[in-house]
């Protein structure tokens, strides 16, 4: 019963750690960020991605979503210009399962064992989300989003989405 409750523990945390999007974020000590309140996107920043057109509303869409809920509005004379950045990447996680053994059972029964490796290939993608001031033309903030990736088109959209709200999670950002 131990066991199979620890196996079930191990496997949840593998799935946990599966799921999660791995987030950090940067930005300006000296932008005043109570003063943005509007936004619009950098469309010559948004157009460099190379990704699906799919892909791109997904995440447009999503920041939209993730900006209203923070009291943003779009506007043709935003205080903000965004724009995103994608890459891919292949995660390889080898597992190691060595060991060479020898032991003796009910009857003196010889048993030799011989270990192997496991390797699962996982695609990983990060999502920059730069936020630039439409002044200045300075980016006064950046945040970073890395995590596995889908492919089952069913899942984009919530996909997306987690990696678009855990990383504006960061912004504004907490001065200390």
């Amino acid at each position: 019963m131990k066991t199979a409750k620890l196996v079930s523990l191990f496997l949840l945390l593998i799935v946990a750690s599966c799921s999660s999007v791995r987030v950090n974020a940067d930005y300006d000590k000296k932008a005043n960020f109570e003063s943005y309140k509007t936004y619009a996107y950098l469309k010559s920043g948004v157009d460099k991605v190379e990704i699906s057109d799919l892909d791109k509303k997904r995440i447009l869409h999503s920041i939209d979503d993730a900006l209203t809920l923070k009291g943003f509005s779009k506007s043709e004379t935003p205080d903000l210009l965004i724009s995103i950045f994608t890459k891919e990447s292949q995660r390889v996680d080898v597992y190691n399962h060595a060991g060479l053994g020898w032991a003796m059972g009910w009857g003196w029964n010889p048993y030799m064992g011989m270990g192997y490796n496991s390797t699962y290939v996982t695609p990983e993608g990060t999502l920059y989300i730069d936020l630039v001031d439409a002044k200045t033309k300075e980016l006064v903030w950046q945040g970073e989003g890395s995590g596995y990736l889908t492919k089952v088109t069913e899942q984009k959209d919530a996909r997306i989405k987690e990696f678009v709200d855990k990383i504006l999670e960061q912004y504004p950002p907490v001065k200390k």
